[in-house]
């Protein structure tokens, strides 16, 4: 590694330092240990000889977090071989979030585009490490408890597939050969199978976890029905971006908002999985289900068998939007979709039965 700090002013910028003699509890731990005001102050170091920061020069959540992360070592250095980021430094930071943080969120007190050496400074790794907790504590517009931002912060809330999927669909999940390939290629262990996640940490499915899921619920329950696994992954491309808690006013993977799950459920009988609340349907398996229920019950809508047309147009805008006398916008975007998942040429009529 080409970066080394032995005192605290090979990492801290003169103005910090006088901040720092002027905490009274930060200065008496200094003066105990011998420091004083005009000479460089060494950096504490652990029994492997790594410096690390004591609780008394950090604080609360930023110190437990930073205790958690990286054992308060400002040359942490971590690597995730599925999201290929790498994050440093005591908050254990990575370069993508702190430029995310400036440029979106207005956290411009530090620069470090080009230079994510700066992240190993304790100041600037903290600095951008407390303003993702800050919007952590007001994820999705409501205020979290400290729980939640620090599984959130860690990557554990919401991070694995195992803590939405049942233990049942996670062992038929690790039997897809396609899926198998993927996970051991990125390095996920039964029981921590990690979601990918795009920039602004949202989680999302690769395609070939979308084909799969949406092949297990058809072989489940769609298979004499004629319902193509291709067809609800596409639509689950379109209505979803395949992120698992779904985009704007779409919920989950499939878009099915949580009171038309509750009305197929209980109206409809498709009783394969429970929605007791919206949560369950960021589950993607959930999620796919009720999207092919509501498929299965569009494709017979006021009593008419329909076209696979008029049954993805009125999934995609409402069956009394549909107007089968163009061919609109939604179908165009939908066949564009599939060829993600079949060769769109040999893609025949089909009915989808409940």
């Amino acid at each position: 590694m080409s970066v080394s700090f032995k005192y605290w002013e090979d990492c801290v910028d003169a103005e910090d330092m006088e901040l720092l003699w002027m905490d009274p509890d930060v200065s008496k731990e200094w003066t105990d240990a011998g420091e004083s005001r005009g000479k460089k102050v060494l950096l504490s170091r652990d029994p492997d000889g790594q410096p690390f920061l004591t609780q008394t020069e950090m604080r609360e959540m930023i110190c437990a977090l930073a205790d958690i992360e990286s054992d308060r070592q400002p040359l942490a250095l971590r690597h995730d071989k599925k999201t290929k980021e790498t994050r440093l430094g005591i908050m254990v930071v990575s370069q993508k979030t702190a430029e995310w943080l400036v440029r979106e969120m207005g956290y411009q007190s530090y620069r470090i585009e080009g230079n994510p050496e700066l992240l190993y400074r304790p100041f600037i790794n903290i600095y951008f490490g407390a303003a993702y907790i800050q919007w952590l504590s007001g994820y999705d517009g409501k205020k979290k408890n400290e729980e939640f931002i620090v599984r959130a912060y860690r990557g554990d809330r919401w991070t694995y597939w195992d803590s939405r999927a049942s233990p049942e669909d996670m062992e038929e999940l690790w039997k897809n050969p396609d899926v198998l390939k993927e996970w051991t290629k990125s390095g996920e262990r039964h029981g921590r199978v990690r979601f990918s996640h795009d920039a602004q940490k949202r989680p999302y499915l690769s395609r070939v976890e979308v084909k799969a899921v949406a092949e297990m619920i058809i072989s489940r329950y769609f298979k004499a029905a004629g319902v193509r696994a291709s067809a609800l992954a596409a639509l689950a491309e379109m209505c979803g971006m395949r992120f698992v808690n779904g985009v704007r006013a779409r919920t989950g993977l499939m878009g099915i908002d949580y009171p038309t799950a509750v009305w197929l459920y209980n109206d409809v009988g498709c009783r394969a999985y429970k929605v007791n609340s919206v949560d369950d349907l960021y589950n993607p398996f959930a999620s796919m289900y009720f999207g092919a229920s509501y498929l299965a019950w569009l494709s017979v809508y006021e009593g008419r068998e329909r076209t696979q047309q008029f049954v993805v147009e009125a999934y995609l805008g409402g069956p009394e939007n549909v107007n089968l006398q163009e061919t609109g916008p939604l179908w165009s975007k939908f066949l564009e979709s599939l060829s993600n998942y079949e060769d769109i040429r040999k893609y025949g009529p089909c009915s989808y039965h409940c």
